[in-house]
């Protein structure tokens, strides 16, 4: 019997270790400050320009109503494949990619730290953290996805 293993990778904000599977991270860059963008939810920090395309930018801090804090030379930007599109995931930190066994994962509860399960595919012990598994297709809902595609063609839809 095969031990189905997947890779993810783990990223933290403030205290907490999350992870999103390494198939849907496009790339990790390096912090640079979005493009400011009129009119929009307080979680959407602003667009970057990311090969030819404009990408809306969300601050994970401000989604789960953590504390702001300033950002760090560690910090950076999930790219992540999303319903079909990219949309930019500001972290405190990338720590690891790791590899857990599918059966490490386990569901989420209805709830954890706030955070409504449905954003979660479940937890992971690593070492002495949960490290939380962020589904990225569901981290924003229909009418939010309606918003940041109104950004994306708002600013351009391609970059300049």
């Amino acid at each position: 019997m095969t031990n189905v293993t997947e890779k993810i990778v783990i990223f933290r904000l403030a205290d907490d270790h999350f992870a999103a599977d390494v198939q849907a991270v496009e790339r990790v860059l390096k912090y640079q400050l979005p493009r400011a963008v009129p009119n929009v939810p307080a979680w959407i920090s602003g667009v970057i320009d990311y090969q030819q395309r404009v990408v809306p930018v969300v601050d994970l801090r401000r989604r789960f109503e953590l504390p702001a804090v300033g950002t760090s030379e560690q910090a950076r930007i999930l790219v992540l494949g999303s319903g079909g599109e990219w949309i930019g995931i500001v972290v405190d930190a990338v720590t690891e990619v790791a590899a857990v066994a599918a059966a490490e994962l386990q569901p989420p509860p209805n709830y954890f730290r706030g955070l409504a399960g449905e954003y979660l595919r479940g937890l992971v012990r690593r070492q002495e953290h949960i490290v939380i598994v962020l589904d990225p297709d569901r981290l924003l809902s229909a009418t939010e996805r309606i918003v940041l595609e109104q950004v994306a063609g708002a600013t351009g839809g391609e970059a300049r």
